[in-house]
């Protein structure tokens, strides 16, 4: 179904281009995000595009830091709400992976088209290894607040990176193997035996 072309604020403009391109990546992986196909997504005219981006490559980029800004947020309010424990604090950062908005097929999909890009584009896996490093990063601090020590935070941060990341993308295969309250007792027990 093709949208027709709609007037909108410019900030109103840019943000659906970026959704639209979220949603186009999801459905059609990255070799089916056209410009043509997110602009009819987002009801805007295929010019408009280089109006707000670069280009096509810019506005992928622009929407992957978008997407990180919107897990980072889901990250940081979890962890506001989980109150002063350390612990505790570290179990929201972790388990906040495996709720809404973060585990979501449609954001799987996202990532997936995200990764195979940051896998060709030199630009696109800068910004891969800024995401992921702001991710981290959340991590060791909370690891640190817990007792661990500095010497060991990194690698333990990254390990528990690929624990997450293992059981969000089976959480979001498989949902009726893998529920969300079992991925966060699985990643639970694994911060219990590194905290001792």
């Amino acid at each position: 179904m093709t949208r027709s072309y709609t007037r909108a604020e410019p900030d109103a403009r840019r943000a659906s281009l970026i959704a639209a391109t979220a949603e186009v990546l999801g459905e059609r992986g990255a070799s089916g995000a056209s410009v043509r196909t997110i602009c009819a997504r987002a009801g805007v005219s295929p010019g408009l595009l280089r109006h707000y981006f670069e280009g096509i490559d810019a506005l992928i980029a622009e929407t992957y830091r978008a997407t990180g800004e919107r897990v980072t947020i889901a990250l940081a309010d979890a962890v506001a709400g989980a109150g002063t424990d350390p612990r505790a604090r570290l179990l929201a950062y972790v388990s906040a992976s495996f709720r809404d908005p973060i585990a979501d097929p449609r954001l799987l999909a996202t990532w997936i088209a995200f990764w195979s890009l940051a896998k060709a584009n030199p630009d696109m896996a800068a910004l891969h290894a800024q995401v992921y490093g702001e991710y981290r990063a959340g991590l060791e601090a909370l690891m640190a607040e817990c007792g661990v020590p500095a010497g060991e935070v990194r690698l333990a941060a990254i390990a528990l990176t690929a624990l997450v990341d293992g059981l969000w993308l089976e959480l979001c295969l498989a949902p009726e193997a893998v529920s969300a309250e079992d991925a966060a007792t699985i990643a639970e027990r694994w911060i219990a035996v590194l905290l001792g």
